[in-house]
């Protein structure tokens, strides 16, 4: 059994890879990781809340580049932390880690991408994932229900719709409370 907690968060973060150094390697969904981010654009209200929270939050997210919720999902985030300078993100690969992936199982799987919201000396303070909760009962449904090319078809455009809005305001509200 895993035991999870800070010293383990802290111990992952230390050999976790920088987001930039994760996305320069991906193989899988490439043109979506890198397209995502050069189109990506910050909202106002979301750099205001990063900047009001500098310094003070670091990203550690679990996940592959054969992801597509990762690719979809932490190209907005990585955006929002390159244009603010306010905090870091680093990744660890899903079957790489399983010990910290065992301490984050949702609906009795591995989903991700799991991001980790933890504070200046490493805390978690909550963590998100695998998709935006307005999306998450949708995806569940219909997943068994469709085939694999319309309900990505109709995720694509779900996300087109958010403009990652959704992800952005969930994640930066880990550090609300």
């Amino acid at each position: 059994m895993t035991e999870c907690g800070d010293s383990l968060l802290r111990a992952k973060w230390d050999v976790a890879t920088p987001y930039a150094e994760f996305v320069a390697g991906v193989g899988q969904y490439e043109s979506l990781w890198h397209g995502l981010y050069k189109r990506a654009s910050v909202p106002d209200w979301a750099t205001e809340q990063a900047q009001a929270r500098c310094q003070e939050a670091h990203f550690l997210v679990i996940a592959a580049d054969w992801c597509w919720d990762a690719a979809v999902s932490l190209p907005i985030l990585a955006r929002l932390g390159d244009e603010t300078g306010c905090f870091d993100i680093r990744v660890v690969d899903r079957d790489e880690h399983q010990d910290l992936m065992d301490c984050y199982i949702q609906e009795g799987k591995e989903l991700i991408p799991v991001v980790i919201g933890l504070d200046r000396e490493f805390r978690e303070r909550g963590h998100w994932g695998p998709q935006p909760s307005e999306l998450r009962p949708w995806a569940r449904t219909s997943k068994p229900k469709m085939e694999k090319s319309e309900f990505y078809r109709e995720m694509r455009k779900w996300h087109v719709r958010d403009k990652g809005e959704s992800i952005l305001r969930e994640v930066l509200g880990l550090f609300d409370s």
